[in-house]
């Protein structure tokens, strides 16, 4: 008897060790103590220099002030980033993970939450910076492509397809302003028009728009999709691509590697229309001389896609502590505002206005937006994401009918 209750006296022992060693934002002077030391390694998309000249900057002042060393893993899919902790999982690696930190958002958060590869839930919502957090007035921020968050991801980032053109070769009045328009821009002006191969973020987030205005009820588009009405819920969004890729850029036969590269055609003067997911993109990248300074922005009146992108930690992250803290620097005033810089980054912020002190709002108020850059009342109404489960569906059905070697 005595040894069985030294050994459940050691079981406990060992149950309360192991729950101690999770950090607890509850007790922020604990994580910082627990953090300082650490190395987070952050994995991050590494397709933009402006993008990741920000993350350095980041690492420099979690170093400085919280003794903080930051990695920033260059990825160009969080696909590879869920993988790598699937498999870690599925080698018992419970602890000691090689990732901290993934930049993410939409199915690949529902992936991870599904199979339980997330630290938390709550945490964000613990963070001392979240108080500064706009979630009255951007719903995308407490849940992402419908799926709530359950404070297992903290928001730094808000995003909406918004379209480019060069004003110098297009005239304004020429602009489509509808998926449908753009169907009839293109044949108009074949070659003048492509997007990147999905499953690249910005090419599949194109393939969401149209899917968003060509579907009957776009209602289905906030619930699982089954594999048996797929066919017929996206034949309008296929049926549609039959028709646009024949006046596409090199005919549909190559696509655009990503945004950076589809960006450089415009640049080039082989394309006359892009896009991307941030209103400020054009605007940065004049700023950083990568367009010409007659690039202008232009959104479609009926709507486009808006959301909300996350930082995320594995449930077997090996620097918890740390990784809180990059994800509460990441919501400071600060980091926000220098963010929205569209000579920085140009990234809109998730904060509210009227939670900052009068300081931190001139920070923001003596931002330069630029002169691509819409203001906020013309960007246009913001469409839902669709549940990721449509993506999966739509990126593979692409590939089967599409998919090309770049």
């Amino acid at each position: 008897m005595k040894r069985l209750s030294a050994a459940l006296a050691a079981l406990a022992l060992s149950t309360t060790f192991a729950v101690a060693a999770e950090p607890d934002p509850s007790d922020w002077t604990a994580v910082l103590g627990d953090a300082r030391g650490e190395t987070v390694y952050w994995n991050a998309w590494g397709g933009s220099q402006s993008i990741n000249a920000y993350i350095d900057w980041v690492g420099g002042e979690l170093q400085e002030r919280f003794g903080v060393k930051l990695v920033h893993v260059k990825i160009d899919d969080t696909a590879n980033a869920v993988a790598t902790v699937v498999t870690e999982k599925a080698a018992g690696k419970d602890e000691d993970g090689t990732i901290d930190l993934i930049w993410i958002n939409g199915e690949n958060f529902a992936s991870m939450k599904r199979q339980g590869l997330l630290f938390g839930p709550d945490w964000a919502q613990q963070l001392p910076n979240w108080r500064y957090v706009d979630v009255e007035n951007q719903p995308t921020i407490t849940t992402d492509f419908t799926i709530p968050t359950d404070g297992m991801e903290s928001p730094w980032g808000m995003a909406k397809l918004v379209f480019f053109h060069d004003s110098a070769r297009t005239d304004a009045g020429d602009l489509p302003d509808s998926a449908d328009e753009l169907l009839a821009w293109s044949k108009k002006n074949p070659g003048r028009f492509s997007y990147p191969q999905p499953p690249d973020f910005i090419g599949s987030s194109f393939l969401k728009q149209i899917l968003s205005e060509k579907i009957a009820d776009p209602a289905k588009l906030l619930e699982p999709v089954e594999a048996d009405e797929f066919a017929e819920l996206s034949k309008p969004l296929f049926d549609y691509l039959d028709e646009l890729h024949p006046n596409l850029w090199r005919s549909a036969k190559a696509f655009p590697k990503d945004y950076p590269s589809m960006s450089q055609l415009l640049a080039d003067g082989e394309l006359d229309i892009t896009f991307a997911f941030n209103p400020a993109e054009a605007s940065s990248a004049i700023a950083n001389d990568l367009l010409p300074d007659t690039v202008r922005s232009f959104t479609f009146s009926g709507g486009t896609l808006s959301n909300t992108h996350f930082v995320a930690i594995p449930y077997n992250a090996a620097a918890k502590a740390g990784a809180l803290v990059t994800a509460n620097f990441l919501l400071s005033p600060e980091a926000q505002a220098r963010k929205q810089d569209p000579q920085i980054w140009g990234d809109p912020t998730v904060l509210a206005m009227d939670r900052l002190d009068d300081a931190d709002r001139a920070r923001f108020a003596s931002l330069d937006l630029g002169i691509a850059t819409l203001r906020p009342d013309d960007l246009g109404p913001a469409l839902p994401e669709p549940h990721p489960s449509w993506m999966s569906m739509v990126e593979e059905e692409w590939a089967r009918r599409y998919g090309v070697a770049n």
